[in-house]
């Protein structure tokens, strides 16, 4: 008879392993004995806990964008007039806000994923929601989905960009933006 060991930390080491795994090898290279060896756990400990592959990554990319959304909501906390508001979204795209380069690495693995696997659109809703809801402490609804769509597509040229992005450039776009009102 085997000793089983008690892990009761087990499921979530793996499923922050899988998130590792993901900003190391994207969503194509991820594979069950990849996670399983960043876990340090037998690879059955997988197929116990999640029921598939696309369940480990759903779960993974809920937890990213939980604790994204906690990081994003932290960076807007002191935030009170929208000089402040146009600092901390210049400091948020110039990766300035506690968000890595591994972090935006697994935020787009999210979207690219969410076009194809309709399950995950509602973590990238919830993410996004969350988002707006942040920016509409300081502005209108509709500003917030622009400052929102502004945030993620000026990190993605910057994180894509083979040249420096200026701060100063930044800004300029963000204070375009949020505008006077």
């Amino acid at each position: 008879m085997s000793v089983r060991r008690h892990d009761p930390d087990r499921k979530d080491r793996i499923i922050d392993a899988a998130i590792a795994v993901i900003a190391e090898h994207g969503v194509a290279g991820t594979t069950h004995r990849l996670i399983a060896k960043a876990a340090d756990v037998p690879l059955g400990s997988l197929t116990y806990h999640f029921t598939s592959l696309e369940d480990l990554r759903c779960q993974a990319f809920r937890r990213h964008a939980e604790r994204m959304s906690v990081t994003y909501e932290a960076h807007f906390r002191g935030v009170q007039d929208r000089e402040q508001l146009v600092e901390a979204v210049t400091d948020l795209i110039d990766g300035d806000a506690g968000a890595s380069a591994a972090d935006w690495a697994i935020a787009y693995e999210l979207y690219l994923a969410a076009l194809r696997e309709p399950a995950l659109r509602e973590v990238t809703e919830t993410w996004m929601r969350a988002s707006r809801a942040v920016l509409e402490r300081f502005v209108d609804p509709t500003t917030a989905r622009g400052i929102d769509a502004l945030i993620e597509g000026l990190v993605m040229h910057k994180t894509l960009s083979t040249g420096p992005v200026s701060r100063q450039d930044i800004r300029t776009v963000v204070d375009r933006t949020i505008g006077t009102s």
